[in-house]
């Protein structure tokens, strides 16, 4: 354990980044799992799945947990599925 303050502080909020950064991924691959699940049930089920996941990915880019060009792979791949389907 740290003795002087500031590192007290530091490891305070390192643990409380940790836990908000492992709240949105898991999150973002909780809700993953569900839309391609949901693909299979119809392609209006699965937009309104991506709709929610979209918002998601982007709260996370924008609190820099995961950085901004993963998350346009993320929705550019997710929209590939979803335009797979006929």
């Amino acid at each position: 354990m740290a003795n002087i303050k500031s590192n007290i502080k530091n490891l305070r909020k390192s643990k409380k980044n940790h836990k908000r950064n492992l709240f949105y991924k898991e999150k973002i691959k909780r809700l993953t799992k569900v839309f391609k699940d949901s693909l299979a049930k119809g392609k209006e089920e699965a937009k309104e799945k991506l709709k929610a996941l979209y918002s998601i990915i982007d709260k996370a880019a924008l609190k820099k947990i995961i950085h901004k060009n993963k998350a346009a792979r993320q929705k550019s791949r997710l929209a590939a599925l979803i335009n797979k389907i006929k």
